[in-house]
């Protein structure tokens, strides 16, 4: 299959108009092939050849403009259209296509908790032309109109309100131009909970398997989606674009959710039928907040070419951020982009492979290249460079240029050139300046405090500066705080003052008055850059970190360390010794998730030694039972369940977690639900504390998609040969596992516990995951990288493995860039151990 070249895109743009496509699919057909009819309404504009994509099972009959063509042509994915004319033409294909397993294209997938089947489409960024032929790139944007034939008992849900005929007919009305890779369809016995918002139809919709669950968070889910509606409508001059606003959680979706305009698809694990946290509940949140955004960013205006991918991403996720601390109860969401999504964009900057906010076109010269940079530096990277934008430029002066920007180029495609001219005609800043120092250019900034002494016990502060970003940011003074008890002496800080200063400082060094206790560059996290601390400051920060009062504040403080680390500047067990003094007085659910999963995860798995990993998990775990006796008044559910699960994640014995599961609960609560019970049993395989009956068992007490993949997941973590060999099998032999049993089956796999039982198994994954990948493509190809790969065999021979695989095997794109990025994380590993 060929890959669309940003060439071969500009040249069909500049020779195309394409008006509308007419869809109908037969979803009725089988379980393997539908049948997709389409009729496509274009003008070309001089005399020309081209083609169309479109990658079907069987390829029946396609006519030009009434006269016959030879399917036979099909070359690939490419369908060659010869001789064109200038004027206009309609092209009619016939086609039977193939459903897929993957998340690409039209998923099917059947509930096994009560045998319904459910479909959704996943176009982008090329996979429409898995469901229908088409010109298949963004700025070829037409109206669509699509009919269905689906089971008479099911619910049709498009882009636009659709409209049941009868006998399974079903008619979506016509969309606005929007672009090919957001259309979007969905099909089944969908459960749905439909209200109305200032005239619009809204709905939510699931597996009926899901529907108690769903109706139980339905009034939270539309109340935030309508909250985020109405103040999208106060920032923005430009209506919601389109005529309905439905959201769908579907099975086994590989994003977290898709921006199809007025169809919105979420994977389904955001319906929760287990306890979770209210940081949870707020990233579920902030995701619907996000999708929104992209109605107007992404949807209404829309890249020209996915070198931009940014300007979408980075401009829903600083937004859906923002609006959600604007207009909901979820007031500190900062707190988390700070230390989850920041944290993420920090790591992809410092890669070989990262690149700039927004690459040069020629860094994405293809669809395959173009699919790599949907990143934390796309996300989150672009999304601290828009938030220090803001900060720069003023939110007044912002939301005026992105205004300028919709009313532009509404239902049109736009660049960064062009964004940046919304901008500048707003404001007497010189925003091209910015944006070449701050979207043009890669890596991470790092700015060091330097504590001049001044006259009678007065001292200034000098930023030294490791980069070439200017920087606005805020320096935070604290001082220490008197205390009621002597417990708590020294513990505690206040705010002296935040003074706002530029980086570099045009003005020379700036005054602070008397020392204080802690001086923070980057308080309240408005910049993209590490920071370090003066010495003193740095012993403040052991001492009473948790004494900071700001949550913000102490997430700045805790990546700061988080980074020491990784540059390695601070042992790892110091980040423990931190976490262990510091956690059991937190009081930020994100922060205290974020610190132990840094600590297990990274810390624990990979910066100790196999030698020194028992004292980490020991730490660990004891810091977990801190936790836990700190809950037992109930006061605190959220931090409890934190706990629990990180106490099970980290256990080095099985004898409590084992009663646990035999209770059914913890002691004083909570109650296992399934999430917790499979977490148990998960724990418990890696120890050789369980075994198939029990894992069986229990997957008839939760026969669900979620039982399915925990039983996968309990099943490749037992410490038998012959059980690691089947779940190697499943994973690169067979090609029946579904993306999510592919995931499960390999995070269950590698365990830093059995190391020498999966030792031959190291060497193997860089030959058998090329194979895999370029058979299975690029969802199993990713999932591969990510998830299979032996991130806990930390030592020269695994680099050298995957170094050579990278140099000869030649995988395809996708998982070159996983291997490429999991190899560095590798050799950042060893060096912090040697360090």
């Amino acid at each position: 299959m060929s890959v669309l070249t940003r060439d071969e895109a500009q040249t069909r743009a500049t020779l195309l108009d394409v008006h509308r496509y007419t869809i109908d699919l037969d979803l009725t057909t089988g379980d393997d092939t539908f049948d997709s009819k389409t009729v496509i309404r274009f003008t070309a504009r001089t005399d020309a050849d081209t083609f169309i994509e479109v990658k079907p099972a069987e390829l029946r009959s396609v006519t030009l403009d009434g006269q016959p063509l030879d399917p036979e042509t099909l070359d690939g994915n490419r369908l060659p259209l010869k001789n064109l004319t200038a004027g206009e033409h309609e092209l009619s294909v016939d086609a039977s296509m193939r459903y897929s397993r993957t998340g690409e294209g039209m998923h099917r997938f059947t509930d096994p908790t009560d045998g319904e089947t459910y479909l959704y489409s996943n176009l982008c960024m090329d996979d429409a032309q898995r469901v229908f032929p088409v010109f298949d790139q963004p700025d070829l944007k037409a109206v669509f109109e699509i009919t269905a034939t689906v089971p008479e008992n099911w619910t049709f849900l498009a882009n636009g309100i659709t409209t049941a005929l009868g006998d399974g007919r079903w008619q979506a009305a016509p969309t606005p131009l929007i672009s090919t890779y957001l259309v979007a369809v969905a099909a089944g016995p969908w459960h749905s909970v439909r209200t109305e918002h200032r005239g619009l139809p809204f709905g939510i919709h699931c597996r009926r398997s899901l529907a108690p669950h769903l109706d139980a968070d339905a009034d939270e889910l539309l109340t935030i989606t309508k909250q985020c509606y109405d103040r999208y409508h106060e920032k923005f001059e430009e209506p919601y674009p389109f005529d309905s606003y439905d959201q769908a959680f579907v099975p086994e979706f590989n994003a977290g959710a898709m921006e199809n305009p007025g169809l919105v698809t979420f994977r389904d694990e955001f319906v929760y039928r287990s306890a979770v946290t209210d940081t949870e509940r707020q990233t579920r949140a902030m995701v619907i907040a996000h999708e929104m955004a992209h109605m107007w960013f992404g949807d209404l205006v829309t890249l020209r070419w996915w070198d931009d991918i940014w300007l979408n991403e980075s401009f829903a996720e600083y937004m859906g951020y923002q609006t959600l601390t604007e207009a909901t109860r979820f007031t500190d969401t900062w707190t988390d982009f700070g230390v989850v999504r920041k944290a993420w964009g920090y790591d992809a900057d410092q890669r070989p492979s990262t690149h700039p906010v927004a690459p040069d076109p020629e860094l994405v010269p293809d669809t395959a290249s173009a699919m790599l940079n949907f990143d934390g530096i796309s996300y989150a990277k672009g999304a601290s460079a828009l938030r220090q934008l803001v900060t720069w430029l003023g939110e007044k002066d912002f939301l005026a240029g992105i205004n300028t920007h919709f009313a532009r180029h509404k239902f049109a495609n736009a660049t960064l050139a062009d964004f940046i001219d919304s901008l500048a005609s707003v404001t007497d800043r010189d925003v091209h300046a910015w944006a070449d120092t701050w979207l043009r250019t890669t890596g991470v900034d790092t700015l060091k405090p330097v504590i001049i002494p001044g006259d009678e016990g007065t001292y200034a502060l000098q930023v030294e500066h490791d980069g070439s970003r200017p920087h606005r940011i805020a320096v935070g003074l604290y001082d220490r705080a008197l205390a009621d008890n002597a417990a708590d002496e020294g513990r505690h800080l206040v705010l002296r003052e935040r003074l706002d200063l530029d980086v570099p400082q045009p003005d020379g060094p700036l005054p602070i008055g008397k020392r204080p206790a802690l001086l923070l560059l980057n308080d309240g996290d408005l910049t993209y850059a590490k920071v370090r601390f003066d010495a003193e400051s740095f012993k403040t920060v052991t001492e009473s970190l948790s004494g900071l009062p700001s949550p913000l504040t102490r997430a700045v403080v805790w990546n700061a360390l988080r980074d020491a680390v990784r540059d390695g500047e601070l042992p790892p067990v110091a980040y423990l010794e931190a976490a262990r003094a510091h956690l059991p007085y937190e009081t930020d659910l994100a922060l205290v998730q974020g610190v132990l999963a840094f600590a297990s995860v990274q810390v624990a798995d990979r910066y100790a030694t196999p030698e020194e990993r028992p004292a980490a998990l020991a730490t660990l775990s004891s810091l977990c039972r801190d936790l836990i006796r700190r809950t037992e008044d109930g006061d605190n559910p959220g931090l409890r369940l934190i706990a629990v699960r990180h106490f099970i994640d980290v256990a080095a014995h099985p004898d409590t977690i084992a009663a646990w599961l035999a209770d059914g609960t913890v002691p004083g609560g909570p109650e296992l639900d399934p999430e917790l019970r499979w977490r148990v049993l998960a724990r418990l395989a890696v120890l050789g504390a369980t075994d198939e009956t029990a894992i069986a068992a229990e997957l008839a007490r939760d026969p669900s998609a979620t039982g399915q993949e925990g039983a996968t997941r309990c099943r490749a973590a037992l410490p038998d040969a012959d059980t690691k060999a089947k779940a190697w099998e499943a994973m690169f032999t067979h090609d029946d596992l579904s993306n999510y049993l592919f995931i499960a089956n390999a995070q269950g796999f590698w365990q830093p516990e059995q190391a020498d039982l999966v030792r031959a198994y190291v060497p193997r994954f860089f030959e058998d995951a090329v194979t895999l990948a370029a058979r299975r493509g690029p969802a199993i190809a990713d999932a591969t990288g990510r998830w299979a790969f032996p991130a806990h065999a930390v030592d020269a021979e695994t680099l050298g493995w995957g170094e050579r695989c990278l140099s000869d095997a030649d995988p395809i794109p996708a998982l070159r860039r996983k291997l490429a990025d999991q190899l560095d994380d590798l050799g950042r590993a060893l060096r912090v151990r040697q360090a």
